[in-house]
């Protein structure tokens, strides 16, 4: 790219952020006192290339799930063919189910699922994704959800943290194929969200440091960028 067209685009970048509508965050440490205040210290801390920054602040990729009431309005914001809806839809047709999971009655499933590719989006696999878990520990304010075949397989999963007025995943893996899974585990995740209504906001990392195709992986399933503002309530 030349110094233009870089130029150009840093500014077209720079343009949207400043657009970006705000969302108040609430880290609430009485959830999970060990764990949350950790979680609230990497999401604030500085970025590791633009220092004046702090790390998941801009261009936060989230859901107002507030906002939805009802599945049927999340539903119908992600409908038509090719938006998530549609290929969630699909993988249920196909026999699939999504459910919540005890990780450890699918240990060898998930090992399956992590070894199944060597790289996931332009990076090599982590360490800690090589090497089998043979027991997973459960917090309190974690949901664990899994995608499971016709035949009763773990063929995707998700962790999904309750940190205050907002959830969010931090890991979603799952078998490469066509059949629509990985959409099926992000809606009906975020479907049983708006039905328990305890959440403001969904995450799902960052929108602009994404790469193109998970970026429109985001795009259809609902996430938007916004500009998140972070606050930690600690226990009295």
């Amino acid at each position: 790219m030349n110094p233009l067209s870089s130029l150009r685009k840093c500014c077209s970048t720079l343009a949207q952020i400043i657009r970006l509508p705000v969302a108040p965050l609430r880290f609430n440490a009485t959830l999970e006192p060990a764990t949350v205040p950790t979680v609230y210290a990497q999401f604030t801390k500085r970025h590791p290339r633009y220092k004046l920054i702090r790390s998941k602040t801009l261009g936060a990729a989230l859901i107002d799930v507030g906002a939805l009431d009802t599945r049927k309005k999340y539903l119908d914001g992600i409908k038509g063919k090719n938006n998530g809806a549609y290929h969630a839809a699909r993988a249920r047709k196909r026999g699939y189910v999504c459910k919540e999971i005890d990780r450890n009655a699918y240990v060898d499933d998930i090992h399956d699922i992590n070894m199944s590719e060597d790289s996931r989006q332009g990076r090599p696999m982590d360490k800690a994704y090589t090497e089998k878990r043979e027991r997973f520990d459960v917090l309190g304010n974690f949901r664990y959800y899994g995608v499971l075949n016709p035949a009763g397989r773990l063929v995707a999963y998700a962790t999904f943290g309750m940190y205050g007025n907002f959830g969010a995943f931090s890991q979603l893996m799952g078998h490469r194929n066509n059949d629509g899974i990985m959409h099926l585990l992000i809606v009906d995740v975020v479907c049983r969200q708006i039905d328990e209504g305890e959440l403001q906001y969904i995450m799902y990392d960052t929108y602009f440091g994404a790469q193109p195709g998970l970026r429109q992986f985001k795009t259809i399933l609902g996430f938007k960028p916004y500009r998140a503002k972070y606050s930690l309530q600690s226990p009295p």
